[in-house]
């Protein structure tokens, strides 16, 4: 498989060295930092996919050059959902292929899946309030999470009582706090936790690497050529 790697930060890095572990080629790297090459160089017949690790203020701009070359899009950058519809309207209208996660990791997304289960059934019982902590290195821009915000959108989908997240502690019952932490170098944990007068329950993810992110990354890379539309880890691991 020959990838475009779009972005050269840890995240990128990671990538490429674990690209070349499993035998694939790093054909391209567009990174303002470190080459000099443009999205509009590469095209289907010298890549198959690209990989998209960059900013919130540049993710739709990668994503809408990579499909306008023809360019099936991984996307792991997080930060800018509030342009997400104009990137599937592209990909529609385009024929094109984007995979889009906040978070690449399946035990983040197993994660994800026991979440929404857990939701459901512990606001069936009643008595409880739920809350959601996530701790990540001192140079992460976005806040929250973009895993946090995903973790927020299962609770609420599932649990009737919370209607809306807050980046802090709630102020009314129908608020989900999110509280966000930068700390050191910490890769990213995530912590979901109910409360009630007489227990405690949480459900936690805690990231040793950023392998982990990087591997399915490439598992999301090697699925999504040939397809159309868009996708995410769901259709990927079938959850």
């Amino acid at each position: 498989m020959k990838i475009l790697l779009i972005g050269y930060g840890k995240m990128g890095q990671t990538i490429a060295a674990l690209a070349a572990q499993h035998g694939h080629e790093i054909a391209g790297i567009v990174d303002l930092h470190a080459t000099q090459l443009n999205i509009t160089d590469f095209t289907p017949t010298t890549v198959d996919v690209a990989i998209e690790f960059t900013h919130p203020d540049s993710a739709l701009a990668n994503i809408t050059a990579c499909l306008r070359q023809g360019i099936p899009v991984v996307c792991g950058s997080t930060g800018w959902l509030h342009h997400f519809d104009e990137a599937q309207a592209l990909a529609q209208e385009l024929g094109g292929g984007l995979f889009y996660a906040s978070n690449y990791s399946v035990g983040v997304n197993l994660f994800f899946h026991f979440n929404e289960y857990m939701a459901a059934k512990m606001h069936q019982f009643g008595g409880y309030d739920v809350a959601v902590r996530e701790i990540h290195h001192t140079h992460k821009i976005d806040q929250p999470s973009g895993t946090a915000l995903t973790t927020a959108e299962g609770i609420i989908r599932h649990f009737p009582g919370k209607t809306s997240w807050r980046n802090e502690p709630a102020e009314a019952a129908s608020e989900l706090a999110i509280i966000s932490e930068r700390s050191g170098e910490v890769v990213g944990t995530h912590i979901v936790r109910y409360t009630s007068p007489v227990d405690t329950l949480e459900l936690k993810h805690e990231a040793h690497s950023r392998e982990g992110f990087a591997l399915g990354a490439l598992l999301a890379a090697k699925w999504l050529p040939g397809r159309v539309g868009v996708f995410g880890m769901k259709e990927l691991l079938d959850l």
